[in-house]
């Protein structure tokens, strides 16, 4: 699973070899989202019927009442954060689990041979990943095996919360956006009921009432739910990557032979 590293080989400029979390486009998600808006805007333009999809009162009614209820349930950091995350999906940091285990051996064969504090020099250069290189400075800072499995624990837990709550202000939206358009969808009903003797009317309030589903059940399936879905996929992953982590550093400050860890390691992948 992990390739085997040349001890002797191993000097400070080698940390470069490290398999460091980089951004990169999300080629799925943004071909996915792109291809779904443009399949529907190519049927509405080959209907020839592209500004009937277009009122401005329906819009507000879905768009900011989605919003709108969806401030009532969270705080604003929540949101900010949530927008945020939103935006980094488009590009989020790739890395695998593999490239985890590989790294953390690398670090254990390196400070078996050139002593633990011998790690600070290689965690001045990690920016990256932050919690290795939390990981790390406790380990430098003489962490004791118990305490640093309690702290890392803790951090995995809080990063993981941090995260969840952005997939639930997304699942949120999902379920208020399909309810905003229902409104509208009543609200047009209303008016068209109550306009039954002005022909000029029914048409408006029946576009508002038809058009307030259509925009709910967009944002709802095309946008919020597979945003929350791909979330939650990257959090799941961060999880396992911090988990390797965890366990290479338990396994540096307990000073246990490398070949240890690689034996847990290839334990746990023919499990799965």
């Amino acid at each position: 699973m992990a390739t085997d590293l040349n001890i002797d080989q191993i000097k400070y400029s080698d940390v470069f070899d490290l398999k460091l979390s980089k951004r990169r486009p999300d080629s799925t998600l943004i071909i996915g989202l792109s291809a779904a808006v443009c399949l529907i805007v190519t049927a509405l333009v080959l209907t020839g019927t592209l500004s009937a999809f277009y009122n401005i009162p329906a819009i507000l009614l879905v768009f900011l009442g989605t919003l709108a209820v969806t401030m009532i349930s969270y705080k604003s950091t929540d949101l900010a954060r949530t927008l945020s995350e939103c935006i980094e999906l488009l590009a989020p940091r790739s890395a695998n689990n593999s490239d985890a285990c590989e790294n953390i051996l690398h670090l254990a064969r390196y400070s078996k041979e050139n002593g633990i504090l011998a790690l600070e020099k290689i965690n001045n250069s990690i920016s990256g990943d932050l919690f290795l290189r939390r990981a790390i400075s406790l380990i430098i800072e003489g962490t004791n095996a118990e305490a640093l499995e309690k702290i890392l624990a803790q951090e995995m837990h809080e990063i993981s919360q941090s995260r969840r709550t952005s997939v639930e202000v997304l699942r949120r939206l999902a379920e208020v956006a399909p309810s905003m358009g229902l409104i509208g969808t009543l609200i047009g009903l209303i008016q068209l009921l109550g306009n039954l003797n002005s022909p000029a009317e029914i048409g408006p309030a029946m576009a508002i009432a038809l058009l307030t589903t259509f925009y709910g059940a967009v944002l709802a399936y095309m946008v919020f739910a597979p945003l929350a879905a791909k979330l939650e996929i990257n959090i799941a992953a961060e999880n396992t990557i911090n988990q390797t982590y965890r366990r290479g550093a338990i396994s540096i400050t307990k000073q246990e032979h490398p070949h240890t860890l690689e034996m847990y390691f290839n334990n746990s992948s023919s499990r799965y």
